[in-house]
């Protein structure tokens, strides 16, 4: 693969692995900026050395690495909000009591079931100077003011940190909030919020502002709220407003990157000005003056979408691609999109662990490298069949290599896919040119219904093939265990299958058989680890209690009735992420025996045997005892409370063993209680 071979692949690559070594490990900062200074020293001695000496070329050329790798290190460590003294994490009475916290609006969030999100930066906190982001949240029921993007607010909480995830294999949204520098959550109604008469009025307001004003224009035509949230998502990357039925379609059907403003939307555009520029020669003046033209075009999209992360990131990359096809050199295309990777890491490293980011990169790539190798493969005389030849193959080829990190994170795979990308792709580009121009000429108040129609009826029929692709939920394949080892060796097998459909020599093919046998070892190896795990939990269920016992890949679930006629969603992510499957549901016994542990559990009846004396001791539903008198008599291990129990009571409990030295383990503030 000659991509890997440029040198510029392989420092984007050490700087990469630099900003994922500071996501795993503590570093020192100090240290790490001294090793910065100390490699580059070295780097400047090698290059000066290594003309004299050309023997010594090679440390010149690990030592660029070496570089590469700590300024991912410390670029990741400069863009990390934390670090800042003003910082509010640096102020730990904001988490403990309430403060007078000053902030300003930033961006509105989907709204939740019960409260208006928004993202804002805190300016102050008891008049002191402080930055960061958080979430503010405000009642939906209580909200009577209209809140607007550059609002001043002032109230008096205190910051609430994220939660800790309380269900094993769950997905862990603070740990995904922080990545985005966001570290804590407000809560607040009308009572306690002071609105500014002023706005901040940046680029985010006048964003805001303008978005507001084309939404409005169009409301005002009589354009049908179904099809303006989706419009919305799709010109402008607000998904806030579409319903939970659509965006089951969509992504059912294999669609759902269409409701994310990403690489195709921006990738539309760029075809579309390529068609509509192809009048002017191409001449190198002529050309260049088509390239301003298209990037302009371009940065004029970001600015209409609201300069969402995954809109900056597409626009960025796909203007350094527009620069690979002005510059039509070979290679040219992997170099300006290697150099847009490593441009936005630069600006913006947590976008490397933003599952967009490596889905857009992916799919371009294999839309670069293996599509014209697929289209090789038949070549069909008629029109028609050669247009949906190539817009199949672009469709495998994206499909093909964002597909394993799809099934990573997503757990199903819409057998369809094909087919809505045959039907939609060519309707979404009618949509999109339809789009840029209506919304266009709605910021400036001008709403022709000739246009309008068209674009709504399109978004329409759109919504309609969706529904009807992913009603045939048969095609549909779910809960897909994968983990990472077989992530990294189904990725292996895809590259050196590619290498050796682009050279079908016997090298080519013996990588892929190794990379096949690779595969199977890692799933034999993942087979049997998984089989000789054993695990006893105690889940966060707040109205039910739930208990599992694995012995390998078979779960037994204990509960009651309603638990055990419905598998619940927290258990469903347990049974993919372990390859698991619930082989028998039974009623919660007293009494669970567990490598050598007893387990005694106690509910509402608060009966127990007092000659027990079990390891460990279950309270569930708010049981009436005296817990400082069953220690006493029982002598426990550790004390456990699920989330069946009065908050109230659980503080007592927390207090009486702490009194009596116990460990105290409440799942509703640590998450679940796990054997092993």
């Amino acid at each position: 693969m000659k991509v890997l071979e440029f040198p510029l692949t392989q420092i984007t690559i050490a700087f990469i692995l630099g900003i994922i070594a500071v996501n795993l490990t503590a570093l020192n900062s100090t240290l790490l900026f001294g090793l910065l200074s100390l490699s580059s020293l070295i780097l400047v001695v090698f290059y000066f050395i290594k003309k004299r000496f050309i023997a010594l070329n090679l440390y010149f050329v690990f030592s660029v690495y070496i570089v590469s790798f700590f300024i991912g290190i410390t670029t990741q460590i400069t863009h990390t909000d934390t670090l800042q003294e003003s910082h509010y994490t640096n102020n730990p009475l904001a988490f403990t009591a309430n403060q007078e916290i000053e902030l300003v609006l930033y961006e509105k969030l989907k709204m939740s079931t019960y409260s208006e999100r928004y993202i804002a930066f805190i300016t102050k906190i008891n008049g002191n100077k402080t930055t960061g982001k958080v979430i503010i949240n405000f009642p939906k029921q209580k909200q009577t003011v209209h809140l607007l993007t550059g609002s001043y607010i002032k109230l008096k909480t205190k910051l609430l940190p994220h939660k800790t995830v309380l269900n094993p294999n769950q997905f862990d949204y603070g740990k995904y909030l922080e990545r985005k520098q966001i570290y804590a959550q407000l809560y607040t109604n009308d009572n306690t919020v002071v609105i500014g008469k002023k706005l901040k009025e940046d680029i985010w307001f006048y964003i805001s502002n303008l978005r507001n004003t084309i939404i409005s224009n169009l409301e005002n035509k009589g354009f049908h709220k179904t099809e303006l949230s989706v419009a919305t998502a799709l010109i402008m990357g607000q998904k806030q407003d579409i319903s939970p039925d659509i965006l089951q379609d969509y992504q059912y059907a294999g669609a759902i990157h269409i409701l994310s403003v990403s690489g195709l939307h921006v990738g539309f555009l760029l075809l579309f000005m390529k068609f509509i520029l192809k009048p002017i020669p191409n001449t190198k003046k002529a050309s260049f003056i088509k390239l301003v033209i298209t990037i302009a075009v371009l940065l004029f999209f970001a600015l209409l979408a609201g300069l969402s992360p995954s809109v900056v990131r597409s626009v960025t990359m796909f203007s350094f691609l527009a620069i690979g096809y002005y510059l039509k050199r070979k290679n040219s295309i992997y170099y300006t999109l290697i150099i847009s990777m490593l441009l936005i890491l630069l600006f913006q490293p947590s976008f490397l662990f933003d599952v967009g980011f490596q889905l857009s990169y992916l799919a371009l790539f294999f839309i670069l490298w293996l599509q014209p190798i697929l289209f090789k493969l038949w070549k069909p005389k008629n029109k028609l069949l050669k247009y949906a030849w190539n817009l199949l193959t672009v469709a495998f080829a994206a499909q093909l290599g964002t597909l394993p990190l799809s099934i990573y994170y997503f757990h199903q795979f819409p057998g369809l896919f094909f087919i809505t990308n045959l039907v939609v792709i060519p309707l979404l580009s009618i949509i999109m040119v339809l789009g840029i121009i209506v919304m266009s000429l709605a910021a400036f108040g001008y709403t022709p219904i000739i246009l309008i129609k068209p674009f709504e009826w399109s978004i329409f029929y759109m919504n309609k093939i969706i529904n009807t692709i992913a009603s045939a939920e048969q095609f549909i394949i779910k809960d897909i265990p994968l983990n990472a080892a077989l992530l990294i060796s189904l990725y292996l097998v895809i590259i050196t299958l590619t290498l050796w459909l682009q050279k079908p020599k016997l090298k080519q093919l013996a990588f892929t058989l190794i990379a096949i046998m690779i595969l199977q070892l890692t799933y034999f190896q993942t087979q049997w680890n998984i089989g000789n795990q054993k695990e006893w939990i105690v889940y966060n269920s707040s109205r039910n209690t739930i208990i599992t016992k694995r012995m390998g890949k078979d779960i037994a679930i204990y509960g009651n009735d309603s638990i055990l006629k419905a598998k619940k969603d927290i258990l469903k992510t347990y049974e993919i992420a372990n390859f698991s499957t619930i082989i028998s549901k039974e009623k919660t016994p007293n009494i669970f025996y567990f490598k050598n542990k007893k387990i005694l559990l106690i509910d509402a009846s608060g009966v127990y045997i007092e000659k027990s004396k079990p390891d460990i001791v279950v309270l569930t539903q708010s049981p009436k005892i005296n817990l400082e008198r069953l220690i006493n008599k029982l002598k426990p291990s550790i004390i456990v409370a699920d989330a069946s129990n009065y908050k109230t009571v659980q503080e007592l409990w927390k207090k009486t063993c702490e009194k009596q030295k116990i460990p105290f383990h409440a799942t509703a503030e640590k998450g679940f209680y796990i054997l092993k």
